[in-house]
């Protein structure tokens, strides 16, 4: 076997160990410190938004909007089955029902024409997620939702920097989420960040981040809360991530350019094609085959010659959890489940080389 190729690689250096250090001889470690606010006011600097917050994970940033939106039980949240669980886990989360849709082909987004039959007199919320690296039809969704006087949250945990006609993914919606997971363009090991431009939410997701506790008397508790706070040494690796991240997402796309330019000549390998005005930072590189017999094929050669590639995602209502609370059956989300059976993300990470 030759050697192993991740399918993705954190990208760091001494900058990052420096601030890790400079943390902790400070000795504060813990969550709400100075690097926690620095962080969330240069986030804010950097997507455009009045507001950010720091949290734990994506996942907590997912639950905590959605309560500071009220949502809760009875009420019906629009998703895609196209993606990692935790995007309608969050709606389960709250008492709420994670209602789906099918996607469309281009960019793997909740399909924008097939939202409308979806929406009932229970539809508080949209939540699409940014697929991969590339924005969905936001657009055309944010249409939707305003004429509907539906809350749009983005997901946008894959998505850090990209734009839709140069606007930045995280500005569309009533309020995004963002992830710093380790396999996203910038991480911090774990950790999530909301943008928003409402006061109102921003301050409910201050609190329910710190077990709904006053900022002024610590031991004042003003709602249900949890411990969703990020710590002081997470949030320095962060801030020096998010400085980097014009620089990781530039590497990213020369890297894709050059997959693209070499796999595009071969026959039966379709790969993204970024419509006008989308620019995508490759968060994934996923390749399409013409079924699941040579998806998998494929998958197999490469495994076997130290090429790590992974499937993202198999449908979320086709998973024995989705199944068996709510029934679901093959055949309900036709786009999502072909394409889950012919997709394939091939490594993509900055250090990524020719050889």
């Amino acid at each position: 076997m030759k050697n192993k190729i991740p399918l993705f690689d954190i990208y760091y250096d001494h900058e990052e160990i420096d601030a890790i250090t400079k943390t902790i001889k400070s000795g504060i470690w813990s969550g709400e410190g100075e690097e926690v606010k620095n962080l969330e006011k240069e986030f804010t600097d950097y997507i455009g938004t009045k507001y950010a917050a720091a949290l734990n994970s994506g996942t907590s940033t997912l639950h905590s909007l959605l309560l500071a939106y009220g949502i809760s039980s009875g009420d019906e949240v629009i998703t895609t089955p196209f993606t990692f669980i935790a995007t309608s886990n969050s709606a389960l989360f709250v008492g709420a029902k994670p209602v789906f849709v099918d996607i469309e082909e281009e960019n793997y987004g909740i399909d924008p024409y097939k939202i409308n039959d979806a929406i009932t007199d229970k539809t508080k919320a949209i939540m699409p997620i940014h697929y991969g690296g590339i924005g969905c039809k936001i657009k055309e969704i944010r249409e939707i939702a305003k004429d509907n006087n539906i809350i749009l949250i983005e997901d946008a945990a894959e998505a850090l920097g990209a734009t839709v006609n140069g606007e930045k993914i995280g500005t569309f919606g009533d309020s995004s989420s963002f992830s710093l997971c380790a396999n996203k363009n910038i991480t911090s090991g774990e950790g999530g960040l909301i943008t928003t431009d409402s006061k109102e939410v921003y301050e409910k997701v201050k609190l329910i981040r710190s077990h709904g506790r006053s900022e002024t008397n610590l031991y004042d508790h003003m709602m249900i809360g949890y411990n969703f706070r990020m710590s002081n040494i997470t949030a320095a690796i962060a801030r020096v991530q998010v400085k980097k991240v014009e620089e990781i997402n530039e590497m990213r796309i020369r890297n894709a350019r050059y997959l693209t330019e070499k796999l595009s000549k071969i026959e039966g390998i379709e790969t993204l094609k970024e419509p006008q005005g989308y620019k995508s930072i490759f968060q994934l590189y996923t390749i399409r085959l013409k079924n699941e017999t040579i998806r998998n094929k494929l998958m197999k050669y490469l495994s076997e010659n130290g090429i790590h590639t992974k499937i993202y995602f198999p449908p979320v209502h086709l998973t024995t959890f989705y199944r068996n609370l709510f029934r679901y059956k093959g055949g309900e989300f036709p786009v999502a489940e072909n394409l889950s059976k012919r997709v394939l993300s091939l490594p993509m990470f900055p250090a990524l080389n020719k050889e």
